[in-house]
C-alpha cells in the first residue's frame, strides 16, 4: 500500500525548517502533498498564488512532493483526498501542546485509519518561525539561514519596494 501524506500550513513564508520537514517526510512516505492553506481572514505577506509559486520552486527537485491548495476544514481536505497520514512539524514542547489537541480533534473528524505523525524539527531549525524570519529580514538581517533562496529573493524584493 502506498502511503500518501499531507503537510499543511500557511507557509507565509516557507522556511528552511518547513523545507527540512518536507524533505524528511518525502524520505518516509511514498507521496507528500504540501497543502497551502487559504485563510482569507489572515493577513499574509504573500498572496496564496505567490506562496504556491515559491513552494513549488523550493521543492522542485523532490520527486514525490506535490503542492496543492488546502481550503476549508483540514479534515474534509484529508478525507476527500484519501490521505493516510497528516504530518506536523514540532519545534518544541509549546508546539506539542497545541498540535496534540488538534490531532485529537482531527482523529474524530478523519476517516478511520488516518494518523497524525509528528516530526521533530532539526535542532538547527528549531528556532525558526515564519514570523521570526519576516522580522529579521524586514530589519535588514541575513535571512540565508532562515528561508530558501527563492523565498529570500522574493522577500527582499517585497521589502525593498
Amino acid at each position: 500500500m502506498k502511503i500518501k501524506a499531507l503537510y499543511a500550513g500557511s507557509f507565509d513564508p516557507l522556511t528552511l525548517g518547513h523545507l527540512d520537514i518536507i524533505q524528511r517526510a518525502a524520505d518516509i512516505f511514498d507521496e507528500v502533498v504540501i497543502g497551502v492553506v487559504v485563510n482569507l481572514e489572515k493577513k499574509t505577506m504573500f498572496s496564496f498564488e505567490e506562496r504556491m509559486e515559491m513552494i513549488k520552486e523550493a521543492v522542485s527537485e523532490i520527486d514525490n512532493v506535490k503542492v496543492d491548495m488546502c481550503d476549508g476544514l483540514l479534515a474534509d481536505f484529508v478525507n476527500r483526498n484519501n490521505f493516510n497520514v497528516v504530518v506536523r512539524g514540532l519545534r518544541g514542547m509549546s508546539d506539542f501542546d497545541s498540535e496534540q489537541q488538534m490531532a485529537q480533534l482531527h482523529r474524530y473528524l478523519y476517516k478511520e485509519g488516518i494518523e497524525t505523525v509528528f516530526l521533530m524539527a532539526d535542532s538547527k531549525y528549531a528556532f525558526i518561525s515564519s514570523t521570526m524570519a519576516k522580522q529579521v529580514i524586514s530589519l535588514g538581517g541575513d535571512g540565508e539561514n532562515l528561508v530558501p533562496p527563492c523565498v529570500l529573493e522574493k522577500m527582499k524584493g517585497r521589502l525593498n519596494k
